[in-house]
């Protein structure tokens, strides 16, 4: 995003509307704490206008539980002008951090690394670990071809598109540890604000926690508000689109 570190979403989303919440800010509020405020709130307008973060409803989740916020991860990094934008944003922040690797998992967080990793001044190399599961228990694992890019030595940045729990970046940590490696930080679009990660520095352009409710205890049912089953409907009935080679082709 040349001449503007801020990326896509400043250049293109501050309108109107943003600007009158500056203007009538309260005089005694604290300056950065504002600017943090209103990019807070352009960041959650880039992932609106993706389709990935939906708000004001009452959603009902994978676990049965109940929430008015929701995001669809898989839509999070679908537009390349907001993802190049908001990656550009986490590069600045950790642009006094040399980085020499960008590390990261998933599908999304890994084209989220890319842009990360070419707005840094340090023109770091991406590479990416595999999540699954052994015995029961989450696993991350780095493919044969990185593994000589860290090594003793190395400053890793981890990249991730939401973080919830931070399980999986916490098998991230002890992996790059455990090569002799150093994590310099994490760099997430969104991270619930109960996560913390000892002590690595986290940035995130969306520190947000919503609330889950189980059924019995929902404010949103008590006030009849009605029910949207879409997401878990729409991960149940449909398929994944596929084509199959054909015999003699």
């Amino acid at each position: 995003m040349p001449g503007s570190p801020q990326g896509f979403g400043v250049l293109q989303l501050r309108g109107p509307m943003f600007k009158e919440e500056l203007m009538s800010a309260a005089p005694r509020k604290d300056a950065v704490a504002m600017e943090s405020e209103v990019r807070e709130k352009i960041h959650l307008e880039i992932l609106k206008r993706t389709g990935a973060y939906h708000a004001n409803d009452h959603v009902l989740l994978p676990s049965g539980h109940h929430t008015s916020e929701y995001i669809e991860k898989t839509l999070v990094t679908t537009e390349p002008s907001f993802t190049e934008g908001l990656g550009a944003v986490i590069a600045k922040h950790f642009a006094p951090w040399p980085v020499d690797v960008v590390l990261s998992t998933g599908p999304a967080a890994l084209i989220l690394s890319h842009c990360v990793a070419r707005a840094h001044p340090s023109r770091p190399v991406v590479v990416y670990g595999m999540k699954g599961m052994a015995s029961g228990k989450r696993r991350v694992t780095l493919p044969v071809e990185f593994q000589r890019l860290i090594r003793e030595g190395t400053t890793v940045l981890l990249v991730e598109d939401l973080v919830s729990t931070g399980s999986t970046l916490e098998l991230l940590i002890d992996l790059v540890e455990q090569m002799g490696a150093q994590v310099v930080g994490v760099g997430c679009l969104w991270r619930r604000t109960s996560v913390e990660l000892n002590g690595k520095p986290m940035f995130s352009l969306v520190s947000r926690d919503f609330p889950t409710y189980s059924p019995e205890d929902c404010p949103l049912c008590r006030r009849g508000v009605p029910l949207n089953e879409e997401f878990v409907r729409r991960r149940n009935q449909r398929r994944p689109a596929s084509a199959q080679e054909r015999r003699g082709s």
